[in-house]
């Protein structure tokens, strides 16, 4: 199946170098391509893009508020977002993050990590650089982060105790920025098991995908972040 891939940028000429790249894929193909954040939601809905290339910084509706449009509305429920920014550790990326989007890349990233995490996210599995990702929840939640823009850690209670003692464990092994595969040789347990507990864990949480579900793990205390 084609990847239908949605570029969301104010800067023509990225956009641009961006269509040429994705283009060349024979598996993927750009559906459009969005200046705004509002643009970018139309677009999401009316070109029936999979994956959503959003720039973090735009003018009006930026990306982090497209987002969570787009994280908010039914129909585009397996729409799936990977930010891109120009900077490793930002506030926005963690709050993308919260929103719905299902990973970050760096605009700087070579052509193959680009490709490759396009890929990554239309397959469901989001969390596009796990190691990297955590490090970057675990430094913004240490300096403070989450007492301003994010819930209440016992907003969480009641969802992190319908968990099952595994699906826990699962859940920090996930924080911790391991691959299904990685969590199975720790508990010992299949990959295929790994993964229904990590599906279940989301759908108790109420989370779109892994990164979500690793920001919930911080947030709700599950897991705590080291300076």
């Amino acid at each position: 199946m084609t990847i239908r891939v949605l570029l969301a940028d104010d800067q023509a000429l990225l956009r641009s170098a961006f269509r040429v790249l994705v283009d060349s894929e024979p598996d993927m193909e750009v559906v459009g391509e969005a200046a705004d954040g509002a643009e970018a939601v139309a677009l999401a809905r009316s070109a029936r893009a999979d994956v959503v290339l959003m720039d973090i910084r735009m003018p009006g509706t930026d990306g982090l508020a497209a987002t969570r449009l787009i994280s908010a509305d039914p129909e585009l429920a397996a729409v799936r977002v990977v930010m891109l920014t120009t900077f490793e550790v930002d506030e926005y990326v963690v709050q993308s993050l919260r929103a719905g989007a299902s990973g970050f890349l760096g605009k700087g990233a070579e052509p193959d990590e680009l490709l490759n995490a396009i890929r990554i996210a239309a397959a469901g599995e989001a969390l596009l650089s796990p190691v990297a990702t955590k490090g970057l929840i675990a430094k913004f939640l240490a300096q403070g982060g989450s007492s301003e823009g994010g819930p209440d850690p016992e907003a969480y209670a009641g969802r992190l105790e319908a968990l099952t003692v595994r699906e826990r464990e699962v859940l920090v092994q996930v924080a911790g920025g391991h691959s299904n595969d990685e969590i199975a040789e720790r508990l010992t347990v299949s990959p295929l098991t790994v993964k229904t507990h990590v599906n279940r864990a989301m759908a108790k949480l109420g989370a779109r995908d892994r990164a979500q579900l690793v920001v919930i793990a911080y947030e709700s205390g599950l897991v705590h972040p080291r300076a």
